[in-house]
């Protein structure tokens, strides 16, 4: 399927916690991923980052080649590979269309808002109160 859009690639943004990924998509004729500057094996060591962060092309089951490159900032390694993935699976849409339903029933396309509560005057974190003692 030919890109619907006239550009050279395709830039979406991907978000989770406090981590953003800035991701570029350009059709390739082989398949690259490149983040912040290091390749996908060296910035995400563990298996389990890398397929995270992969999971949204793997899943759409899209047989073109794309050169990806990914600035990512904030957040944890795996708050960023979410981050990346989220990336990813709206540069898929722009891409092509017919993708977004099968992305978005696997749910790459919703922006994870869970995030850490704030601490609370009075008490010890969040939600926990100091110990209470009768006398």
């Amino acid at each position: 399927m030919q890109p619907e859009t006239n550009h050279r690639y395709i830039e979406t943004v991907g978000r989770r916690k406090t981590s953003v990924a800035r991701v570029r998509i350009t059709p390739q004729a082989k398949n690259s991923f490149v983040i912040n500057d290091k390749n996908l094996n060296i910035y995400f060591p563990t298996d389990e980052l890398r397929m995270v962060a992969v999971e949204s092309l793997d899943k759409a089951k899209i047989t073109q080649k794309f050169k990806i490159t990914v600035v990512v900032k904030g957040g944890g390694v795996h708050s960023q590979a979410e981050a990346v993935r989220h990336g990813i699976a709206r540069g898929l849409i722009d891409y092509d269309k017919e993708l977004r339903k099968d992305i978005k029933k696997l749910g790459f396309l919703k922006r994870d808002p869970r995030a850490k509560e704030r601490r609370k005057f009075g008490l010890k974190k969040a939600r926990k109160a100091p110990q209470w003692s009768k006398r």
